[in-house]
């Protein structure tokens, strides 16, 4: 029989999460970062163990997102029907016993399927906390979000540099290291509160409301434009940060870099973009969602076509790191706010994003082989303008203001916030 949460009120000054839960999340969303960037180094290995081409070895990560788009759909419709805890637990449980059995695969159909049992807890980690945060700490969910995911950031780094430093050949090990770190993190989960927060329409977005007043419901144009429009921003911006992830070495050797220059530049890349969400984790406090995506949306629209000027391209690209950043955890909470009703929005943008990141490698890769790879920053530069409509549009569809300072009132407020 289907588990129920419970329908009584939660006391006010019971915390969604206790302070060890936050760290271990945070810890989770270093180990689901570092999941993901393990693939890639290790396809050398993959093909000389199991006599792979690289396009089939470079089915172990598309198993692995397949598995993560299931992940996210399918918790999410457990979600509210059995307790928190126990959809972090099945999915930390999943993703260890996927990434032991890829480590110790003997054959190919075997690891991919591993591989996808992984990518199913992987998504059930990523659509979980993401939805748990964006709605468990009141004002602060923007900034907390963007801690979260800048450690998804620290993980994506530290997987590819592990693999260098043991060696490609020894992927196995660190799979199972990988699946053993994990266990440790159920110990955290009765920091977790199991029953289901429900997004509050009085908590105060920054610069929705003067303050002393109450935060007025955001005015929704039509819920399915509105969330079409979400899927469409999150699909779109998180082509462009995979497109840049992929093709700025290529791009920049094709205007004279060396390899050597062309890889460090990438890996500086992706450092910015970790970087930059802790950097605007602070400003959340002070600026509303919407405002921070605009300016994300513009500042990497910018940079895109700056990275067309051979001599500035290097630095060009660093800074679309740094304003891509805020987009993906930024957009969340205002999607709760946008559209409360919709109680599985955030499951589709999260598994929309996922969807992105796999169509771009071979669009984005037809696109060039039509115009050439000197056009990756033009070509992605189109796309970045696309979701600067699409952002200019939901905040005249939602009805939010632009920028402005938390009310005293939400401020004092918050039960919710972790003690």
């Amino acid at each position: 029989m289907t588990e129920r949460p419970t329908a009584r009120p939660v006391p006010p000054d019971v915390p969604l999460f206790r302070r060890a839960a936050v760290v271990a999340s945070c810890v989770g969303f270093v180990l689901i970062g570092a999941l993901q960037a393990l693939y890639g180094p290790a396809i050398p290995a993959f093909r000389e163990k199991f006599g792979l081409s690289p396009s089939a070895a470079g089915l172990g990560l598309s198993a692995h997102f397949v598995g993560g788009v299931v992940g996210v759909l399918l918790f999410d419709r457990l979600f509210g029907r059995i307790g928190n805890r126990r959809i972090l637990g099945t999915s930390y449980l999943l993703m260890a016993v996927g990434a032991a059995g890829f480590a110790v695969a003997p054959n190919w159909p075997l690891a991919l399927a591993a591989a996808l049992l992984a990518g199913l807890g992987f998504g059930g980690i990523d659509y979980g906390l993401n939805q748990l945060f964006a709605v468990g700490f009141g004002h602060r969910s923007t900034a907390m979000l963007n801690i979260l995911n800048a450690h998804f950031g620290i993980g994506a780094i530290l997987g590819p540099a592990l693999v260098g430093t043991v060696g490609s050949d020894r992927y196995p090990a660190l799979f199972l290291a990988f699946a053993l770190v994990n266990l440790p993190l159920l110990l955290f989960l009765k920091g977790v509160r199991d029953e289901i927060p429900r997004p509050s329409g009085a908590t105060a977005e920054p610069g929705t409301a003067e303050p002393g007043t109450e935060t007025p419901r955001p005015r929704v144009r039509s819920l399915a434009s509105v969330l079409a429009v979400f899927v469409a921003l999150y699909v779109l911006h998180v082509g462009i940060e995979a497109g840049v992830g992929g093709w700025e070495p290529t791009h920049l050797e094709s205007v004279g870099y060396g390899a050597g220059l062309a890889a460090t530049a990438t890996s500086v890349y992706w450092l910015m973009m970790t970087v930059g969400r802790f950097l605007v984790a602070p400003l959340t406090l002070r600026f509303s969602a919407p405002a921070i995506v605009t300016v994300s949306c513009a500042g990497m629209t910018v940079c895109l076509f700056l990275a067309t000027v051979p001599a500035l391209a290097p630095y060009a690209y660093a800074g679309i790191g740094l304003f891509i950043a805020p987009i993906f955890p930024t957009g969340l909470p205002w999607l709760n706010r946008a559209a409360p009703q919709a109680r599985r929005a955030g499951a589709l943008v999260i598994a929309a994003s996922m969807a992105g990141g796999v169509a771009a490698g071979p669009a984005l890769g037809k696109a060039i082989e039509w115009s050439g790879t000197r056009t990756v920053p033009l070509l992605l530069g189109g796309i970045s303008l696309l979701c600067l409509t699409a952002t200019r549009w939901l905040i005249r569809a939602t009805g939010h203001a632009g920028t402005g300072v938390p009310s005293r009132r939400a401020v004092d407020g918050d039960a919710t916030v972790s003690r």
